[in-house]
C-alpha cells in the first residue's frame, strides 16, 4: 500500500487505494478544466413560492454568490436554499430556490460570470435531500509519466476491482490554501475557544499573499485585534467581522464564530470531524479491511438510486452478515464509519476498536463535541459510506486527460485525482494562484 503525500497525511488520508505509480499533473490550470454539474432528484414545477434556478458560475465561491446575490436584491440570505457548495475555481452548475422572489427581480442580478435560468416555482426550497451526486468533467494537463494511457488504464482497473475509491474528505474540507478549519475545530472541542479564534484569525500560511500574511503574523505575535482590525486586508472579511466583535465584545471568544453564518461556524467542529472520519478511515486500509465488504459489529447503509444513503443504516451482526454481505456484492448495501459527534453511539468489533483507539490518540470524547461554550457550533455526529463508487471514463491526449464520473452527492472529486497523481503537490496547492476572496 502506497503512503500519501505530506499534505495528505496532516490531514488523515494515510494512503492510496491503488498500488500502480502515479501520473503527476496539475489540476485547475483554468476553470474550464473544472467542470461539475449536480444530479437532481426531480422537483415538481406546479407553482409555489420558491423561485428555482439552474445558475451556471465560473471562478465563484457559492457562499460568496449567494451573499452578492442577496445584496443585490436586498433580501436576506436565509430565503435562499441550495443542495451543496461547490469549488470556486471551476466552472460549475448548481440549483438554488428562492422564497417568495418575483422572476422579474431577477434584472437586478448583474454579476460577471454568471448565468441563470429559471426552472419554475415550487413549494418547497432546494435542499441537500433533492441532491443525488454531481457530474465532473476534469482535465489533468502535465503528466509526467512515461505512458499515461497505459498507467491511467492501469490504475482505472484497480478503481475497478475496489468498487471505488476511500470517501475520503479532500482537502477542500479543510481549506485549499490553508488547511486550517479542522484546528479551529479541534481547539473548540477541547473547550479552547481563545486559542481557536487565533489559528483561524492569525495562523498564517504558505502561498497566502504577502499583505495577508504580515497581518496574520503581527496578530499571532501580539493578539492585538483593535491594531489587526485597523491592518487587515479588506478582502478578509469573515476575519474582519469577528475582529470587529472582539474589540466590542473583549473576550468572548467563543461566541465571536456567532458573526458567522449558520453554515460557515459549523463548518470547523465539522472539519474536525471530518479529520477524525479520515484516520478511521486510513486505519481501516492499514489493518487491510475492505471498503466495500462490512464485518460483524460494523454498520451499514443501504442504497437509493444506486448510491449510498446515509437515512436507512443496520448493524451487521452474526445472524444478518451473509445477507448483508450479498446486498453489498450488489452494490445495495455500504459500509459506514461515524462522524464523531455527542450522540454517536460506542463502536463494536474490529471498527469499533479502532474508532477507540484514534479517540484515544486526540485524546477527544464524543460529549466533547457539544463545545459547552457555544453549544450552536457543537455536533450531534453523524455517519458517512466508507467507500466512494466510482467508475472514471478517460481520454489521454499526449500528456493531458480528462476524467469524467458522477460522485455521491458529499464526496470529493480530488479523492478520484489523487488515485492517479499520487503524491503530487498539484492537487494540494490548486488555488494558490488565484486571488484571495
Amino acid at each position: 500500500m502506497i503512503s500519501a503525500s505530506v499534505q495528505d497525511r496532516s490531514l488523515g488520508m494515510d494512503y492510496y487505494i491503488t498500488d500502480s505509480p502515479g501520473c503527476g499533473g496539475i489540476i485547475k490550470s483554468s476553470a474550464e478544466d473544472f467542470t461539475v454539474s449536480e444530479v437532481f432528484e426531480e422537483l415538481n414545477y406546479e407553482g409555489g413560492r420558491y423561485l428555482v434556478l439552474d445558475i451556471e458560475k465560473t471562478n465563484w465561491d457559492t457562499h460568496h454568490l449567494i451573499r452578492e446575490m442577496a445584496r443585490r436584491l436586498c433580501i436576506s440570505q436565509k430565503r435562499f436554499g441550495w443542495a451543496g457548495t461547490k469549488d470556486k475555481r471551476a466552472v460549475t452548475s448548481q440549483r438554488i430556490s428562492i422564497m417568495n422572489l418575483d422572476e422579474a427581480e431577477l434584472s437586478k442580478i448583474n454579476l460577471p460570470d454568471l448565468k441563470i435560468k429559471v426552472l419554475g416555482r415550487t413549494n418547497r426550497a432546494v435542499g441537500l435531500g433533492d441532491l443525488l451526486g454531481n457530474r465532473f468533467a476534469i482535465t489533468i494537463r502535465d503528466l509526467s509519466c512515461q505512458d499515461p494511457e497505459a498507467a491511467m488504464s492501469l490504475i482505472t482497473s484497480e478503481i475497478a476491482k475496489n468498487r471505488g475509491v476511500p470517501n475520503y474528505f479532500g482537502i477542500q474540507r479543510f481549506g485549499d490554501r490553508r488547511p486550517v478549519t479542522h484546528r479551529v475545530g479541534e481547539a473548540l472541542v477541547r473547550g479552547r475557544a481563545e486559542e481557536a479564534v487565533y489559528i483561524y484569525l492569525a495562523q498564517p500560511f504558505p502561498g497566502e499573499l504577502p499583505e495577508t500574511r504580515e497581518a496574520r503574523e503581527k496578530l499571532w505575535a501580539d493578539r492585538d485585534n483593535a491594531s489587526a482590525l485597523k491592518q487587515f486586508p479588506g478582502y478578509l472579511r469573515y476575519e474582519l467581522a469577528m475582529l470587529n466583535y472582539l474589540v466590542e465584545h473583549p473576550g468572548d471568544y467563543a461566541h465571536s464564530f456567532d458573526v458567522l453564518s449558520m453554515n460557515l461556524k459549523r463548518l470547523f467542529v465539522h472539519a474536525y470531524q471530518s479529520y477524525l472520519f479520515n484516520k478511521i478511515l486510513s486505519h481501516r486500509l492499514a489493518r487491510g479491511l475492505t471498503l466495500h465488504k462490512a464485518i460483524v459489529g460494523d454498520v451499514v447503509c443501504f442504497a437509493k438510486n444506486g448510491l449510498p444513503e446515509i437515512d436507512k443504516t443496520q448493524r451487521v451482526t452474526l445472524d444478518n452478515e451473509v445477507a448483508i454481505d450479498r446486498l453489498a456484492e450488489r452494490g445495495r448495501a455500504f459500509l459506514t464509519l461515524p462522524l464523531i459527534g455527542f450522540e454517536t453511539a460506542p463502536g463494536e468489533g474490529v471498527g469499533g476498536e479502532i474508532e477507540r483507539a484514534i479517540l484515544r490518540d486526540e485524546a477527544v470524547k464524543p460529549e466533547d463535541f457539544r463545545v459547552e461554550a457555544n453549544p450552536d457550533i457543537g455536533s450531534r455526529g453523524t455517519r458517512r459510506a466508507a467507500l466512494c463508487p466510482v467508475s472514471p471514463e478517460i481520454n489521454v491526449t499526449d500528456n493531458w486527460a480528462e476524467l469524467q464520473f458522477v460522485l455521491p452527492k458529499g464526496s470529493y472529486a480530488t479523492v478520484v485525482l489523487r488515485e492517479y497523481m499520487k503524491g503530487n503537490d498539484a492537487i494540494e496547492s490548486q488555488s494558490k494562484d488565484s486571488a484571495e476572496e
